[in-house]
């Protein structure tokens, strides 16, 4: 009855968390694996540095559609010439055909008739550099996600674990006060009370250990948050049967929605299109252009500002451009054919992690199952031992090994019902599936 108490009151409280024994540990908040992925989701740097350049991205789409709008400017100048043109006519005089100062100022107006496809062409490149960076966006956050899973699920197991060293060495402790008391009237030997100092020691170095790896995964969260590397935390968790239960994700699934697949095709389909810009850039340009403004120099008064215009249409033809085009569209088609086989390598890398990810599972699961079977013959060995010990059959030390095994089969169950909860996720995000 006592064994299965012990193991419904373990198991239940496994995932519940722990409270570390320094006391900074004792004053920090609580934080939930949804609270942490959030938060960094939300406001790591690498999201925003990527949400950032997909602002920059819209304004590349209207800078590409302004070759669709005229430009219009205002132009005026001054200028002093001499000298000037003077013609004389006998019996009438010398007349000056032009002033020595001259004005000019107008507006100025062009704007793109036609340019067979070129700025719709660049449009279209500048839609789907943006499209590439949603994705890369999605890229990036479903990467932080499994950073902050690894190092959440990290430093639940070393809270949990330290937990247990400190109720090992509570246990050692008091069996050290007993056998030291047994030593007092005889009933037990300096052996055993070295032996026990021994393992004491043991645990305690172990218990060192996993402190120093709680600080530098605290730091990694603190990194992973944005906070100062010493804020302590606590973290939290609990397992539902839901969350227990991997779905099924099958390799083709995996292939239609990891952003790695989207991002390499996007990349085809933008090479494609640059290959469009590339051989539409000696098509001909046809303008129309106009100008209105004042301007002096009209006879018969020189000097007199008149109003004046001027409007036309012009067309440009490229005729040699030193084989730029030429080379540019080789340069292209390689990007093209580099692109397809780099779908091609993120499909088969995608095909290996679902593959692993599954093989994982099946084989944590029977981990778990193993070692909750360990736990429970450790337990009842344990009691047979106390009963043992009673009534003189065994020594302290046989009684103290029965109990570290009890300790570690529970750091196994536990350490493998992570891995469990990992591996599930890690499946999901090989699948293409969000877990932020």
């Amino acid at each position: 009855m006592i064994n299965q108490i012990y193991k419904i009151t373990f198991l239940l409280g496994l995932f519940a968390g722990c409270t570390f024994s320094a006391s900074a540990q004792q004053q920090a908040d609580s934080l939930s694996f949804q609270d942490v992925m959030a938060r960094v989701i939300q406001s790591h740097p690498s999201v925003k540095e990527a949400e950032e350049v997909l602002n920059g991205a819209k304004a590349k789409i209207e800078l590409a559609k302004s070759a669709y709008l005229p430009t219009v400017d205002l132009n005026a100048t001054y200028s002093r010439v001499g000298p000037v043109t003077k013609v004389t006519f006998p019996e009438f005089g010398t007349f000056q055909l032009n002033p020595y100062d001259n004005y000019n100022a107008g507006i100025n107006v062009n704007q793109t008739i036609y340019d067979f496809g070129k700025t719709s062409k660049s449009v279209d490149v500048e839609n789907k550099k943006r499209e590439i960076n949603k994705i890369s966006i999605d890229q990036i956050k479903q990467n932080l996600s499994m950073l902050v899973t690894n190092n959440y699920y990290t430093l639940v197991y070393i809270q949990n674990a330290i937990d247990i060293k400190n109720e090992e060495l509570l246990n050692l402790q008091n069996h050290l006060k007993t056998v030291q008391k047994k030593s007092e009237t005889g009933s037990a030997t300096k052996y055993e009370i070295l032996t026990t100092q021994v393992k004491i020691s043991t645990i305690e170095s172990q218990k060192y250990d996993l402190e120093a790896s709680f600080r530098t995964q605290q730091a990694v969260l603190n990194t992973l948050l944005g906070l100062p590397e010493e804020t302590p935390h606590r973290v939290t968790t609990s397992l539902s049967t839901e969350t227990l239960s991997a779905e099924e994700s099958s390799v083709n699934y995996a292939i239609e929605h990891r952003e790695e697949v989207k991002l390499a095709k996007e990349k085809t389909e933008l090479e494609h299109l640059n290959y469009s810009v590339i051989k539409s850039a000696n098509n001909p340009v046809i303008n129309a252009f106009g100008s209105a403004g004042f301007k002096n120099g009209y006879t018969p008064d020189l000097n007199k500002l008149k109003g004046n215009y001027v409007v036309g249409v012009g067309v440009k033809v490229p005729l040699f451009d030193a084989k730029r085009t030429k080379n540019n569209l080789q340069i292209s088609k390689s990007n093209l054919i580099s692109s397809e086989f780099e779908t091609e390598i993120a499909k088969r890398k995608i095909t290996n992690e679902v593959v692993e990810a599954q093989s994982q599972i099946i084989a944590v699961k029977k981990k778990v199952e193993q070692f909750d079977i360990q736990l429970t013959h450790a337990m009842q060995a344990f009691d047979l031992a106390k009963v043992s010990y009673k009534t003189g059959v065994i020594t302290n030390l046989d009684l103290l090994d029965s109990e570290t095994a009890v300790s570690e089969s529970r750091l196994q169950l536990l350490k493998a019902k992570l891995d469990q909860l990992v591996c599930i996720l890690k499946l999901k995000v090989a699948a293409g599936k969000h877990i932020y």
